[in-house]
């Protein structure tokens, strides 16, 4: 199977896939951890998590705060579930391999490839997609400790010292919690771009830099980002 796929992917695939992964890999890399990342928008919704923590705990009854985890939960969850079954449609296809080949083979857009390769670009699909459960699954377990933290955090009355550690405990929590949503999130997009790869290589590297670009203009440029700034 090794050579017959070697065989079949061209100069052109081995450009798409080594253009998916720098731009995935790096865009993470600069949204997150580069010298701009606090000015995006992963880095100011940090700040309003600490200034949520602070908040929170000025308040005796927390009630409200256990709702907005709840929400955010329950919209991680929501994602959680829905990557499974696309997980499971993605092998319910490589099951029925032959016939999702040969339905389209009759379309004259599409760039023409043998067993090997579409079964390695369904496992491309795959992988991402396990990924993104796997994040989203985290970010819910880290939100669950969130709702712990809430239950556990201290009265106003205790000293300014404790409340200051706590909160910026809870921040980062918070935080480490929307990082991981955000890296599933991140995976999906890419993965929209990965179905261009059945059509045409050059078209799956196209909307590579297409979902890049988005990307950046999302977390840097975005009206949300100046209102949030401001």
């Amino acid at each position: 199977m090794t050579t017959t796929l070697l065989h079949e992917l061209s100069m052109l695939d081995y450009v798409a896939l080594g253009w998916f992964f720098t731009c995935w890999s790096g865009y993470s890399f600069f949204s997150e951890k580069s010298t701009l990342a606090h000015k995006g928008l992963i880095g100011v919704s940090h700040n309003y998590r600490l200034d949520w923590a602070k908040q929170m705990l000025t308040r005796e009854v927390r009630i409200v705060d256990s709702a907005l985890v709840g929400n955010l939960m329950t919209s991680v969850s929501f994602y959680a579930n829905t990557t499974i079954y696309i997980i499971a449609g993605l092998m319910a296809i490589m099951g029925t391999l032959d016939k999702t080949m040969s339905a389209t083979d009759i379309l004259p857009f599409t760039h023409s490839a043998g067993r090997a390769l579409w079964e390695l670009k369904l496992l491309l699909l795959l992988g991402i997609f396990i990924f993104a459960y796997f994040k989203f699954t985290w970010a819910l377990r880290q939100l669950n400790l969130l709702s712990i933290l809430i239950g556990a955090a201290p009265s106003i009355s205790a000293p300014a010292t404790e409340i200051e550690k706590f909160s910026h405990r809870m921040g980062m929590i918070n935080t480490l919690a929307g990082d991981e949503f955000n890296r599933a999130i991140r995976a999906y997009y890419f993965g929209l771009a990965t179905l261009c790869w059945f059509i045409q290589p050059w078209l799956f590297i196209l909307m590579t830099a297409a979902i890049t670009l988005v990307l950046y203009r999302r977390d840097f440029l975005s009206s949300t980002l100046m209102a949030l700034r401001d």
